[in-house]
């Protein structure tokens, strides 16, 4: 069986390092926000290229304390809106409607699944705050068109980067490319955690400050409370584990564009409709996605084959029963990527033969 991802493999490289910086930590004596988590925010800003960064317990926390951010400095307030890509992961979504926000959704384009930027102004309304670009699948969504549209309507523009650490477009990171970001680090992301981990990454220095006091029971010094915070403190542990893989993303990643070129190039079946590259931005292939109208039959097939694959996801959040009061919507590109997609394997753990194996019965898949 070749699994669609082995995390304690992709991590073995790494065992003696990861061993040797929990041991610091343990050590240490210093369990919560100490060196290792200030250590880390430090290098991760330097290499996305912003200035602060704010650890945090995961993504959707990330995204909830930039919307209560913005809340606090009166950028944003009840029943505003943010423009959210329909095809997404539900998380994005949850950051907004649980701060009382009105997510405003927009169609991807079916080439990329990403958010189609040319459906975003007839969105915008006198309510709407912001732009939530997901960059999902570890696929760069964003655009100068996407940055003009901002500034003529004077939004913010909120990255999703979940799945997207290490990608560039035009030798910016994401992460630096909007006002504000929030980071997953959870173990199967391109850098990740041995847990639950997350950030927000931003320039913004007045954001940062409250953002960094809301993590943390939303003080600034130690019983004495600004704001009405959460408890999303990324920890000693992850930070120090986190340190050690940063070291490798870049070299990972590019292991993984070298990997989505090899399937680019030889997967060659009618039956099956491969993702679009986007020529000239630096994506990092977190996931790479395929369709194709008779999925059931081709899931079944490649696991006879002994070829593991997940869906990425298989029912939008517009028809999820959290979201009830838009089960009536209608969006037929979400709905059809959702219906027809799959992500076949892709890691730094695979080996020529088995990424052979894996084209060779997508080829031979009628």
């Amino acid at each position: 069986m070749i699994p669609f991802l082995d995390i304690k493999k992709c991590n073995q490289p790494y065992r003696d390092e990861l061993i040797g910086a929990f041991t610091e930590v343990l050590d240490s004596n210093s369990y919560i926000l100490g060196p290792k988590v200030e250590k880390f925010e430090s290098e991760f800003a330097k290499y996305i290229g912003v200035k602060e960064v704010i650890g945090t317990g995961n993504c959707l926390d990330a995204l909830n304390l930039i919307i209560r951010g913005y809340k606090e400095l009166g950028v944003f307030k009840d029943g505003d809106e943010i423009i959210v890509p329909a095809n997404t992961y539900i998380a994005s979504i949850l950051g907004v409607s649980a701060n009382n926000l009105k997510p405003v959704l927009v169609e991807p384009d079916i080439k990329t699944y990403n958010l189609d930027v040319k459906k975003i102004e007839e969105k915008i309304s006198a309510k709407t705050k912001a732009i939530l670009t997901v960059h999902l699948y570890g696929k760069i969504c964003f655009s100068e068109e996407m940055k003009r549209l901002a500034d003529k309507h004077s939004l913010k523009i909120i990255e999703d980067c979940a799945q997207s650490a290490g990608a560039e477009f035009k030798n910016k990171k994401a992460g630096s490319l909007g006002d504000v970001a929030g980071f997953s680090f959870y173990p199967s992301k391109t850098l990740g955690a041995l847990g639950d981990a997350g950030a927000v990454t931003t320039s913004d220095s007045k954001l940062a400050e409250v953002v960094r006091a809301m993590r943390n029971y939303g003080s600034h010094q130690k019983y004495y409370n600004k704001y009405k915070g959460i408890n999303s403190r990324l920890d000693e542990v992850q930070a120090a584990c986190l340190l050690v893989k940063l070291n490798y993303l870049d070299q990972e990643n590019e292991t993984r564009r070298k990997l989505a070129r090899i399937y680019l190039e030889n997967i060659k079946n009618a039956q099956l409709i491969l993702p679009e590259d986007n020529s000239g931005l630096e994506h990092v292939w977190h996931l790479f996605a395929v369709r194709t109208e008779r999925r059931d039959e081709f899931i079944n097939y490649l696991s006879k084959k002994g070829i593991e694959t997940v869906i990425h996801y298989p029912l939008p959040f517009h028809k999820q029963e959290a979201y009830q009061e838009w089960n009536h919507l209608k969006l037929p590109l979400t709905e059809e990527i959702h219906q027809t997609v799959v992500s076949l394997p892709l890691n730094i753990a695979l080996t020529d033969q088995e990424i052979n194996e894996i084209i060779k019965i997508c080829n031979e898949f009628k």
